[in-house]
């Protein structure tokens, strides 16, 4: 690494720390079938598992050596997410591990859920989603005016997947009376406002929404790109939520760019949650 960074004139600050996986990898075998062992896991089988650095740096921040993990840019999705859920774990109240873009618009930051981890969810996912991405918009200094979007605005609608996102509103309010969440709505009534006060006039969210739900993630993942390319907006995410520790993923098309903004989110989520965060620990960032 200090060679690379060498070749391409880059002078690393002295205090940075880089591990010799090899030399950490020993380590972690007992505690990764302690973890396991539930699951038949044994001693040989760890080593084996542990051979993946998105696993060894996982179990890193399982033991709290670390505060959070950055992967994706030469993994899938699920080969970030897998050890998360098996060693991590989702925080108690969570029903799932969903996700959240911030994009960054000219005049505010929207935040976009789920448009990366869940294909098809129930009401009650959905409505998890939303609490969820309510959540990570206060973190992040945006209040949140929670939209449950669908392709139809209050009762002007009819159908399955309507009823879908009709339900998950109901759930959401229940489950926290205090945050503003209103569905299901039509994006343009949840985004613009003359369009808002035509189409539901009474709602405190309608042109004003700045958490947008996607009832799932062909809309989600489609809306999303769609937004950042046509608009040439920046992107940030996504941003796992549900999980007891930071740990998110990156696009295998990941720019320099988007690393650096992902493991700023993953530093502030680390901060938030620990009054000392030690380090982060990339999984294949590089």
């Amino acid at each position: 690494m200090r060679a690379v960074a060498a070749a391409q004139g880059l002078t690393l600050p002295p205090d940075l720390e880089i591990l010799d996986p090899e030399e950490l990898r020993p380590r972690y075998v007992e505690p990764l079938v302690n973890l396991r062992r539930s699951k038949g896991l044994t001693a040989p089988m760890a080593e084996q598992q542990l051979e993946d650095t998105v696993v060894l740096g996982t179990m890193m921040l399982a033991q709290d050596e670390v505060d959070g993990l950055v992967s994706g840019a030469v993994h899938t999705t699920a080969n970030t997410v897998r050890p998360a859920l098996q060693l991590i774990r989702t925080a108690p109240d969570a029903k799932l591990v969903s996700s959240v873009f911030f994009m960054l618009m000219p005049d505010q930051v929207l935040v976009y859920g789920d448009c990366a981890i869940n294909p098809n969810p129930t009401a009650e996912e959905l409505a998890d989603i939303a609490i969820r991405s309510a959540e990570s918009a206060v973190n992040f200094g945006i209040e949140p005016r929670v939209a449950m979007i669908s392709y139809s605005t209050g009762t002007s609608g009819a159908g399955e997947d309507v009823e879908k996102v009709s339900e998950a509103t109901r759930i959401a309010r229940e489950l926290r009376p205090d945050l503003m969440i209103d569905g299901p709505m039509q994006y343009d009534a949840a985004s613009v406002e003359s369009v808002g006060r035509q189409k539901a006039p009474e709602s405190r969210v309608a042109g004003r929404a700045t958490v947008f739900i996607f009832p799932d993630l062909n809309t989600g993942n489609t809306t999303y790109k769609a937004v950042q390319r046509s608009a040439n907006v920046v992107s940030v995410g996504p941003m796992l939520q549900g999980l007891r520790k930071p740990v998110n993923d990156l696009s295998r098309g990941a720019l320099v760019d988007d690393i650096v903004y992902t493991i700023a989110l993953t530093a502030i989520q680390a901060a938030q949650s620990s009054a000392a965060p030690r380090q982060a620990t990339p999984g294949g960032a590089g």
